[in-house]
């Protein structure tokens, strides 16, 4: 006999979402290896064809209703690493940005973990208006540093995969990993984090947005 008071759980996946703008930020890097393969290697053709392609897909998101600031930083992101190949004279270093970015991802989140605020939870808490209130659950609290630890080995996965092949100059392999460890990755971790999640959590527990809050259940109208 099921209890009907139980709300049922809320995904991770559901909360999180993201795969659109995860395959959208794998095309202009996948642009600028067409581009610059298609060109004899003109790092300049392919810095130009892969801001124009954040250029009209960003246009195309704005229309289709994302938010404006979302879009700007994903194409500020493709022009800096344009630039920053076109400074070095080097292809490979269009793919910098992101592995810098992937190993101060891997280093936050792992100093969140060791300091009691999980980045996830405080990403999943803004995003379901929940705040900062799931700290006041040491249950939670457990379950999002031990998920959060899933998101780290993402990021150090993306590190080590692109820094070999960053080290080794493998311009086309680089874009086939940008574009193989966006979604796909990014569907696993969600994945598997939801999982070690829910895990975490004892069987009666309500799940991440109707956390209790300490003593609610002596408070009137409770």
């Amino acid at each position: 006999m099921t209890d009907e008071t139980t709300p049922s759980r809320e995904s991770l996946a559901q909360i999180l979402g993201g795969r659109r703008g995860a395959i959208d930020a794998s095309i202009p890097p996948a642009a600028f290896v067409v581009g610059w393969l298609a060109t004899g290697q003109s790092i300049s053709w392919g810095a130009i064809i892969a801001i124009g392609v954040a250029v009209v897909l960003g246009a195309y998101r704005v229309i289709r209703g994302d938010k404006a600031r979302a879009v700007v930083v994903s194409l500020a992101a493709v022009v800096i690493a344009a630039l920053i190949a076109l400074h070095t004279g080097r292809a490979e270093d269009f793919f910098l940005l992101q592995l810098l970015s992937n190993a101060a991802s891997a280093l936050l989140f792992a100093a969140s973990i060791v300091v009691r605020w999980p980045l996830l939870g405080l990403i999943v808490g803004l995003l379901i208006g929940q705040k900062t209130r799931w700290r006041r659950d040491p249950a939670l609290l457990r379950a999002y540093s031990w998920a959060s630890w899933v998101w780290v080995l993402q990021y150090l996965i993306r590190v080590v995969v692109y820094g070999l092949l960053w080290w080794a100059g493998q311009v086309v392999a680089l874009g086939i990993a940008r574009t193989a460890l966006s979604w796909p990755l990014v569907a696993a971790t969600v994945a598997v984090s939801g999982w070690v999640l829910y895990r975490a959590l004892p069987a009666d527990h309500p799940g991440l947005r109707l956390a209790p809050e300490p003593g609610s259940e002596n408070r009137p109208g409770t």
